[in-house]
């Protein structure tokens, strides 16, 4: 796929996400890892107008090459690109129901999201991790980042909101998606007598579709 295509298809996906209340004003950024360099969202920009020539490339030592500035959340894209290099794009939302979980839910904790669907599990997968609040923009969460990331692919920051990857751009905005209809979910269903699927059942899903 080609530099333009990415840049025209991270623009439409933001704009759908925005359209959607998944970010609001100019909350959120996404990322795309390109053969010489990565894609950024640029800082202060809203997902419902992104403009595909201003955003921020960078090379492959997160230095910035052109375009607008980039989101000043660099740092935590780089702590789960780096960390997963299978990953092709990030998602960072702050979509109301990831991130009421992200609100109730202890840091620390593995699994805030019982595996209610197959389409979570395949999605997202086994745990969603919790990591401790750090104000936004504060870089000194990227070792906590990283380390969650090794092991998911998708995470919670408390108070604030999912961080999605995904082999793709494709990839990581299904996952975000599913991510936030599968917290609405869990938080319709809290104190109800839900039926989880099994370890079992679990295995299952993610040894068939990984």
């Amino acid at each position: 796929m080609t530099e333009a295509r990415i840049r025209d298809d991270l623009c439409r996906f933001g704009a759908s996400l925005f359209a959607r209340g998944y970010s609001v004003g100019s909350a959120g950024n996404i990322s795309v890892r390109l053969d010489d360099g990565y894609l950024m969202t640029p800082t202060n920009s809203s997902l419902g107008s992104l403009d595909p020539a201003r955003l921020s490339k960078l090379a492959p030592d997160w230095s910035h090459v052109s375009g607008d500035k980039p989101t000043k959340e660099v740092f935590l894209h780089r702590a789960v690109l780096n960390a997963r290099p299978s990953a092709g794009a990030v998602v960072h939302l702050h979509s109301t129901y990831a991130t009421a979980i992200a609100c109730l839910a202890s840091p620390g904790d593995a699994a805030p999201i019982p595996p209610l669907t197959p389409y979570f599990v395949m999605r997202v997968g086994r745990s969603l991790p919790v990591v401790p609040y750090w104000r936004p923009g504060d870089a000194a969460m990227e070792p906590a980042v990283h380390a969650a990331a090794l092991g998911a692919r998708a995470l919670l920051l408390a108070n604030h909101g999912p961080v999605v990857s995904g082999a793709t751009l494709t990839d990581a905005v299904y996952a975000a998606e599913e991510l936030e209809e599968s917290a609405r979910l869990a938080l319709l269903l809290r104190d109800l007598p839900a039926r989880s699927l099994t370890p079992a059942q679990v295995d299952d899903l993610l040894s068939t579709f990984g």
